[in-house]
């Protein structure tokens, strides 16, 4: 849907393509910790890895680039009244915290805060793999199973001018905890 209307607006101005965001293909049930798997881009290039900690107190993902560097670790907060996982820079910054913020019978909503930009809001059917993460009224990110054939697997395009592992660790976060037993 975002690449549909991005595609639009492309031809009317007359720069298709230009516009285009980066997508990423996603394993559905991400992994069990303890287990590694890599996110590849549109082309099927392996660019980043998510490592699953084992032997951990708490549920511990390391998200890495296709070169082994630290971007970020995903961590799960222990006694907190709701759902949340601090993402954090490789100094130990705080980058984002995502909490589940609402839960109805069709829909589930989730909110983002990131430590240096706009909270981001998550939407949609997060079950399903179908959502979008949005920043107000602009989308950031959509999730979709659609994007694939192939089982098990989800698709995250991402908006041009955003931090793509932040982005992918945020989706990887809400996965985790929207599916935590695994």
């Amino acid at each position: 849907m975002i690449r549909r209307r991005r595609e639009e607006r492309a031809e009317e101005s007359g720069s298709a393509g230009a516009a285009d965001g980066h997508r990423y293909q996603m394993r559905q049930r991400l992994l069990s910790i303890g287990d590694d798997y890599w996110i590849e881009n549109e082309r099927g290039e392996r660019v980043f890895k998510v490592d699953g900690k084992a032997l951990r107190v708490r549920q511990t993902l390391i998200f890495e680039d296709a070169h082994g560097r630290e971007l970020c670790k995903i961590q799960e907060r222990m006694l907190r009244i709701k759902d949340s996982m601090e993402i954090e820079g490789p100094g130990g910054d705080r980058v984002a915290m995502v909490k589940k913020a609402l839960i109805t019978p069709l829909r589930d909503r989730w909110v983002v805060r990131v430590a240096d930009g706009p909270d981001l809001e998550v939407q949609g059917n997060i079950l399903d793999h179908e959502y979008h993460i949005g920043d107000g009224r602009d989308r950031v990110a959509e999730v979709s199973k659609n994007w694939f054939r192939v089982r098990d697997t989800y698709g995250v395009e991402v908006a041009p001018g955003q931090n793509d592992a932040v982005i992918l660790a945020v989706t990887a976060a809400i996965d985790q905890m929207a599916h935590p037993a695994r």
